[in-house]
């Protein structure tokens, strides 16, 4: 992929990848200055390569000259957040403590006000839970404009996730309309982030490693003094979609990419990031850098049950 380069382009190419579950093996990232030149290695969930020429052909379109992300478009369609996102359907956001049978009780609402799920995604992570509904009106199937019956159903949801919360938590449920145009797994990371759910357990080191199937990632971040970057070092098991997650957080933390490689060796993952603050500040603090660490342990534990 060459382009010239623009803020959070490292996240469009790889979120138009992720759409299409490819796998991505390796990676080679260069965007330092006004140009942007990726390589990227993908395959597809049966580990094979693309062969297929409308996949083909709907990659190129999609990143070239008159594709989403050269023609500045902030999101992928088929993944977006918002009431123009899907059509004729509402978008609603919900945070709060995960516990058995909160879905159950959360559709017989939506039931009950007689709006119908025409999709939804759902992720939980360290007790917290974190929903995209999508809903419209059962009878005619249109997105619902009565803000009375809107507020009824929002009231009702947030009845439901506050007698979730525990009453010494400084976590509180909320729900509300998205209105935004933000791809729907970043968007879950964003509220996952805002909940503070990374601060749920402690910092990983590179010696802490857990011998389970999905072992505890391994990061670290140290100084390249004489480039001007911090360097984030990630090793952990290999999935789908890791680099869409990783490139997200940091992005959405503010730092941007402007070196990295990527590489995959049977079931685990190497990943190096030579980032620098949107200030141009490298990471000074060893504050700075626990957070990183903590927040990208948690964007990569929140897809694992994927």
């Amino acid at each position: 992929v060459d382009s010239v380069n623009k803020p959070g382009i490292l996240l469009e190419v790889v979120q138009v990848l992720s759409d299409l579950d490819l796998i991505i093996t390796k990676a080679y990232i260069s965007s330092d200055g006004g140009w942007f030149m990726d390589v990227f290695h993908v395959i597809d969930q049966q580990g094979k390569k693309i062969t297929d020429g409308k996949t083909i052909d709907y990659i190129e379109k999609a990143l070239g000259p008159k594709g989403h992300i050269t023609a500045g478009a902030k999101t992928w369609p088929s993944k977006q957040v918002g009431v123009h996102s899907v059509g004729d359907h509402t978008a609603i956001e919900l945070i709060g403590r995960d516990r058995p049978g909160l879905l159950s009780e959360i559709s017989a609402v939506l039931a009950n006000l007689r709006f119908n799920v025409a999709a939804a995604e759902v992720w939980t992570h360290n007790r917290r839970i974190a929903c995209v509904l999508y809903v419209n009106d059962d009878t005619t199937c249109r997105a619902v404009g009565d803000q009375t019956r809107l507020s009824l159903m929002e009231e009702q949801l947030k009845n439901i996730l506050r007698g979730c919360d525990d009453e010494d938590s400084e976590k509180v449920a909320r729900t509300s309309f998205s209105m935004g145009f933000t791809h729907v797994d970043r968007r879950l990371h964003q509220m996952f982030f805002a909940d503070r759910d990374y601060e749920g357990g402690g910092v990983t080191t590179a010696d802490q490693v857990d011998h389970t199937p999905s072992f505890k990632p391994e990061i670290t971040v140290e100084r390249l003094e004489d480039k001007g970057y911090s360097v984030v070092n990630v090793k952990c098991r290999d999935r789908a979609k890791l680099m869409f997650d990783i490139v997200c957080t940091l992005t959405d933390m503010q730092y941007v990419v402007f070196h990295a490689a990527i590489s995959s060796d049977g079931p685990h993952a190497s990943q190096e990031y030579y980032i620098r603050h949107m200030d141009g500040c490298i990471l000074d603090t060893e504050g700075e850098k626990e957070r990183v660490i903590k927040c990208l342990e948690a964007a990569i534990r929140r897809r694992v049950s994927e």
